[in-house]
């Protein structure tokens, strides 16, 4: 029998109807997947069940797209270390970073459509004294997390609210179009969580510039999806009080007991984040052309796509 939690009612029946998720299906779907792995030289990949249903379930069980977010998920601990080493929990800077809560999974999921809603502060953190390097660490490292622990977010994907307040020039020139490219092909490529929507509030003077090159990125489908609120007022008519923290209106209790509960987290899993820095890919030992860094920022960048 396949080692998965089982679903809540809702999500049952939301993996069903959406994903097309087959109860009677999955161990031979698992089983299709660990077979692939094994024979892969280059991967040293995990194979646990829980692990393994997140990447058929983020990409609708196709077998063909499952495999291939896989050997990007891996990939890309090879072509991008500065993201996937030294995870350390406890490691002084990245606690700190964790401390300021800017990437933050909030704790009840959106009514509508049951994805889970991460809260991004973009803006929150001194660029004069913390790296950009660091806080998408943390930021993946929360993820990593999410793939394991969170079904609401395998099942039905992740609404995304980012804070622009505080955001400066200092935050932006950190942000290099080699950088973005990275992101880009870390989330979109080997992550396989769906993306539902996507909500701008506190834009500061400026953002429309930057916004229109953002734009650009987007598919059509995304395009839709994205909103820019000038008001709590106005994100409340999108995702209600009862989901947010009282920072925004809401009643989902305090920004800092959030950002406290996901400290404590990351602390409980720091065996995992130690552990898994040994799986990844092995270029030398991959048949057919190598995938290093160079070969994911090659070609233009992709448009960034919603489920």
């Amino acid at each position: 029998m396949a080692q998965v939690r089982e679903l809540s009612p809702e999500l049952g029946v939301q993996a069903q109807e959406e994903l097309g998720e087959v109860s009677v299906r999955m161990e031979e779907d698992l089983q299709t997947l660990k077979e692939w792995i094994r024979k892969q030289n280059h991967l040293t990949a995990r194979m646990d069940d829980q692990f393994l249903i997140a990447f058929l379930r983020g990409c609708k069980y196709s077998l063909q797209r499952a495999k291939d977010k896989i050997d990007m998920y891996y990939t890309i601990r090879t072509a991008i270390p500065e993201f996937f080493i030294d995870r350390d929990p406890q490691n002084k800077k990245l606690l700190e970073v964790l401390r300021l809560g800017l990437s933050l999974p909030l704790p009840i999921p959106n009514e509508e459509n049951g994805s889970r809603i991460l809260l991004v502060k973009q803006g929150a953190y001194d660029p004069a004294k913390i790296s950009v390097v660091d806080v998408l660490k943390v930021s993946y490292m929360i993820t990593d997390y999410m793939i394991w622990e969170d079904d609401n977010c395998t099942v039905a994907g992740q609404t995304i609210l980012v804070d622009l307040q505080g955001l400066s020039f200092g935050h932006l020139t950190q942000v290099t179009p080699t950088l973005l490219k990275k992101m880009t092909s870390s989330i979109q490529e080997a992550y396989p969580i769906r993306q539902k929507g996507m909500h701008f509030i506190n834009p500061m003077p400026g953002f429309e510039s930057l916004f229109k090159i953002f734009h650009g990125f987007l598919s059509e489908k995304m395009k839709k999806r994205i909103f820019v609120h000038g008001s709590l007022e106005d994100l409340h008519k999108y995702i209600p009080k009862s989901l947010l923290p009282a920072e925004y209106g809401g009643n989902a209790g305090p920004v800092q007991q959030i950002i406290d509960d996901w400290t404590d987290k990351l602390l409980a899993r720091r065996d995992w984040y130690l552990d898994d820095v040994k799986y990844k890919s092995d270029e030398k030992k991959r048949i057919g052309k190598a995938k290093n860094s160079d070969i994911l920022m090659q070609g233009s960048f992709r448009s960034l796509d919603f489920d």
